[in-house]
């Protein structure tokens, strides 16, 4: 049986959450503040953390950061009343891995919380995909250079993944969007700039490279190996 943590706070939103995803099959754990929230998260085994923004005690941004440092890798969906690109960019530099805003239909949300499953499960023979010293594991989800590791969230993982499966191919940015994002997503095609933004800082800017080209008008590629910053 899938595990999910929900920590929301809100007495209405909260609990129906909690029946919902009760009645699909999932046994599910519940926090309605972050300091708990963030216990349960670092002692417990789930697949899937649903964490809102708004908390008591400590806030959402602050509970993802914290289990990013801590070393869990665990799929975060982030619930939030606030809504902006700003805002969905400051939860995804957190770690967050998916940003649905209130209100939202619990059809989209079920959804979302399916595909970070499939996501976080996938595994194949062909596990590993490099470019250069810049490397994906499928099967564990994890990216680095070398023999250096690089914490990734889902999105930003899949991102990548698409890039080195194109080989050197422009994707658009709808392309992308069709290959990482869920279906029913129906949100601006720009901010997969966001998380390419997010890629830059990770995989290129410590060890100045620049992998991800920017094709104007168009979309994004990597770079032939051995592109160097500057």
């Amino acid at each position: 049986m899938r595990r999910i943590l929900l920590v929301e706070d809100d007495p209405q939103v909260g609990p129906a959450i909690r029946r919902g995803l009760a009645a699909e099959g999932y046994a599910v754990d519940v926090a309605t503040d972050g300091v708990t929230g963030l216990a349960l998260a670092l002692a417990g085994d789930h697949d899937v953390i649903v964490l809102d923004v708004m908390l008591p005690r400590l806030h959402g941004y602050a509970v993802c950061g914290r289990l990013r440092a801590a070393g869990v890798t665990t799929p975060v969906l982030m619930l939030t009343a606030k809504d902006g690109e700003h805002d969905e960019a400051e939860g995804l530099d957190t770690g967050a891995d998916d940003y649905l805003t209130k209100p939202f239909s619990y059809v989209v949300l079920l959804s979302r919380l399916r595909a970070l499953l499939r996501r976080g499960g996938r595994a194949g023979t062909a596990s590993v995909l490099s470019h250069g010293d810049l490397w994906a594991d499928l099967a564990t989800r994890r990216a680095g250079r070398g023999t250096t590791a690089v914490h990734l969230t889902g999105k930003q993982f899949g991102v990548l993944v698409a890039l080195m499966r194109a080989e050197g191919r422009v994707l658009s940015k709808g392309e992308i969007l069709d290959e990482v994002w869920d279906p029913a997503f129906r949100g601006d095609a720009s901010i997969v700039e966001v998380y390419v933004s997010a890629l830059r800082r990770k995989i290129d800017a410590p060890f100045g490279t620049r992998s991800i080209e920017t094709v104007r008008g168009y979309g994004y590629r990597l770079a032939p190996t051995g592109s160097a910053d500057g």
